[in-house]
């Protein structure tokens, strides 16, 4: 159940990350330039990530560090293998393009964002009990 719940987890990682995708073709590129708006929607797309997952973590009832890896590689599968669908058979791109997105020399953050996805179940579930902790309140008075 922990995985069934991780993998719709995920699908809402990909629409926060497909408007982030999004706002940064259509407002940051035109604005700023391509590298600065990726590196700026890289940085919203992890505290995207994170915030998610933080809300969801328990929920998923993982509560090992080994659980909350295995969600983390399964993100981690999930990611790759959509990156690759939409890339090469929905958008066309060559696998070069799609290649250059995980190269760090040429300017490719996602090996940086595939990395803390994998670690983002176990920073969520720290992050929540910090929360949990000091007794932050939600917008009701029912605590987070």
């Amino acid at each position: 159940m922990v995985f069934l719940k991780a993998i719709i987890v995920w699908l809402i990682f990909i629409i926060a990350e497909s408007v982030n995708g999004t706002v940064r073709m259509f407002w940051l590129v035109p604005l700023l330039g391509e590298i600065r708006a990726h590196q700026i929607s890289f940085i919203m797309g992890s505290l995207l990530i994170l915030a998610i997952a933080t809300i969801f973590i328990k929920w998923l009832h993982a509560s090992r560090t080994s659980q909350l890896i295995k969600v983390g590689l399964l993100w981690l599968l999930l990611t790759v293998v959509f990156e690759i669908i939409l890339g090469r058979f929905i958008l066309g791109y060559s696998w070069q393009r799609i290649a250059a997105d995980y190269n760090l020399l040429q300017g490719g953050l996602m090996p940086i964002g595939l990395v803390f996805l994998v670690i983002s179940p176990v920073i969520a579930t720290k992050v929540r009990s910090f929360i949990e902790r000091i007794g932050v309140q939600g917008s009701k008075g029912v605590r987070v």
